[in-house]
């Protein structure tokens, strides 16, 4: 049997597809049990990690975990479909079978920051592993303070999970703001523009000396998301990114995913901006 989090593992276990939902035109929901029983028992992750999920005969990609490490038995993958491989899994139906290794990688740090105000920043397909921090953070709201969720993506045809705002709205313990880039056919009734023009609305209820943010985005927002955490005065050290580069062994050997001294799928895809600062690849 596989040793998850032992990463020098390589074998893919085999899981079944149980449920498939349409997000949006280009992205499916995947949720997937192992056909081994004893591998739904003792298959664990943090939030952020990701798995190689492999279609036998064509290939594998890297795919972040989109479901909360509380929710037993059964694990969920936000795939959109972006090239080969992930075309090839949309056309899968539930009760296919595929590869899975893993989990690998480095989480967000969620659990380690009981009683602080937690922030998550996504951006786009982000919102995937991004949703199972905060999917972890909602269901043990007890044990932390505020939880702030700012969520933009580019229109509103592309937004995950839309019935998910209502369920966050009506908990005061959680801040959720989400806006589109554009509004072509006029039929959004929120906030327009980038993510970062969400901040304005919480810069008041942020207390940096205890808050911890979490990112998931394009590259692009990056730059500009910690540009407005500098300005709340959030320490680096507090401050998380879930980092996109270009993963193909998992396990540190392909060298795929470097960046200076580190490699994504070992040392992340989670870093906290002190870790990075001095890397000029990795923003």
């Amino acid at each position: 049997m596989a040793k998850y989090n032992d990463f020098g593992d390589c074998t893919p276990q085999t899981a079944k597809i149980v449920d498939i939902r349409s997000l949006t035109d280009n992205t499916k929901l995947f949720e997937l049990q192992f056909t081994d029983s004893q591998l739904n028992e003792r298959f664990t992750y943090k939030p952020g990690q990701f798995v190689l999920l492999s279609v036998f005969g064509v290939g594998e990609v890297p795919i972040s975990i989109a479901s909360s490490p509380h929710k037993k038995g059964l694990f969920q993958l936000g795939i959109r479909m972006v090239g080969n491989v992930t075309t090839k899994i949309h056309q899968l139906k539930k009760g296919d079978l595929v590869g899975i290794r893993g989990p690998y990688g480095n989480g967000f740090p969620v659990e380690e920051n009981k009683g602080k105000d937690l922030l998550f920043v996504a951006g786009g397909i982000g919102y995937l592993p991004l949703r199972s921090a905060f999917r972890e953070a909602v269901a043990k709201k007890a044990d932390f303070g505020k939880i702030f969720i700012l969520y933009g993506d580019r229109c509103p045809t592309d937004v995950l999970f839309a019935e998910e705002k209502d369920e966050y709205k009506q908990q005061k313990e959680i801040i959720f703001h989400q806006t589109v880039d554009r509004d072509d056919d006029r039929c959004w009734d929120g906030n327009i523009g980038v993510v970062t023009t969400l901040f304005p609305f919480i810069k008041d209820e942020i207390d940096p000396a205890n808050t911890v943010a979490m990112i998931c985005g394009p590259p692009i927002m990056y730059k500009f998301v910690v540009m407005e955490l500098e300005k709340l005065k959030i320490k680096p050290e507090n401050i998380y990114l879930s980092l996109e580069r270009k993963m193909q062994c998992g396990v540190g050997k392909c060298c795929h995913c470097g960046i200076g001294d580190k490699f994504v799928c070992l040392d992340g895809p989670v870093f906290s901006l002190e870790e990075i600062q001095g890397l000029l690849e990795a923003l």
